[in-house]
């Protein structure tokens, strides 16, 4: 068996000294790798280990599970969201109830540009919403995100420096590898048919598509929620509500 890795957290009751020295002593001695770790939110601690034994890590698990000053609170394969708080020291928040849907604030923009960057590296056609209110960073992080998965990206529709509509690809940008920016409110309140019909053809292709302003792509196209991976959520605080009718009709008309 080959190397594999894990995702080790754990909640501290008793902050005793020695108590990490303990730890990584004990997984050294199973000879478990400790590649990253950091302090996630507080009283948690997260460990991203190597292993070529499965087994080892059950053991380790069980040997924990002992241990009166933590709890274990997840020893699992990472995921991006657990690889994600190891290097930034939090987690993203998520909808309770709907776990496509990330929230980041824009404090956040390096935990939001490294997020996008992981999920932009996959291949293959997948849909992402951003939503946010004008002028919150979201073009920036998608190039940003673009530039950390060494991706290039298109305009198909923007407002970022000019009112962009286009109406076909070049042959260099009809490529699956690239990442195709949509701009819902540009795409479907100022669009036209030979313009519509190159969204057909984006979406048709294996590739990823990110769509600004998702609610207004639903709403005025055949494309539900459901079409979506992933919803990411832009705020410049906690605080702030992002209700599209405020500022759809904030964008000029051609």
């Amino acid at each position: 068996m080959g190397q594999r890795q894990w995702y080790l957290e754990y909640r501290i009751h008793k902050n005793r000294p020695g108590l990490l020295g303990d730890i990584a002593s004990m997984l050294g001695m199973l000879e478990v790798n400790i590649l990253t770790i950091n302090g996630v939110e507080g009283d948690t601690r997260g460990l991203l280990l190597e292993s070529d034994e499965d087994e080892k890590i059950e053991q380790i698990g069980k040997m924990l599970a002992k241990v009166d000053s933590i709890t274990v609170t997840a020893l699992r394969s990472p995921r991006l969201v657990d690889l994600l708080a190891v290097r930034h020291g939090r987690y993203i928040e998520r909808d309770s109830d709907d776990l496509k849907t990330f929230r980041f604030s824009r404090d956040e923009l390096g935990l939001l540009v490294d997020f996008l960057g992981e999920v932009l590296k996959k291949d293959g056609h997948q849909m992402i919403g951003l939503k946010g209110i004008p002028r919150v960073g979201k073009t920036e992080s998608i190039i940003a995100g673009s530039v950390c998965a060494m991706k290039r990206w298109t305009f198909v529709s923007s407002t970022l420096l000019r009112q962009t509509i286009r109406t076909q690809l070049s042959e260099e940008e009809n490529n699956p590898q690239h990442v195709f920016i949509i701009d819902g409110i540009m795409s479907t309140m100022r669009s036209n048919e030979k313009h519509n019909q190159l969204i057909k053809q984006i979406m048709e292709m294996p590739s990823t598509k990110v769509i600004e302003h998702p609610d207004v792509f639903i709403e005025h196209t055949d494309y539900s929620y459901d079409d979506f991976d992933i919803i990411i959520e832009l705020r410049n605080n906690p605080e702030e509500k992002i209700v599209k009718d405020t500022f759809a009709t904030q964008y000029p008309e051609n």
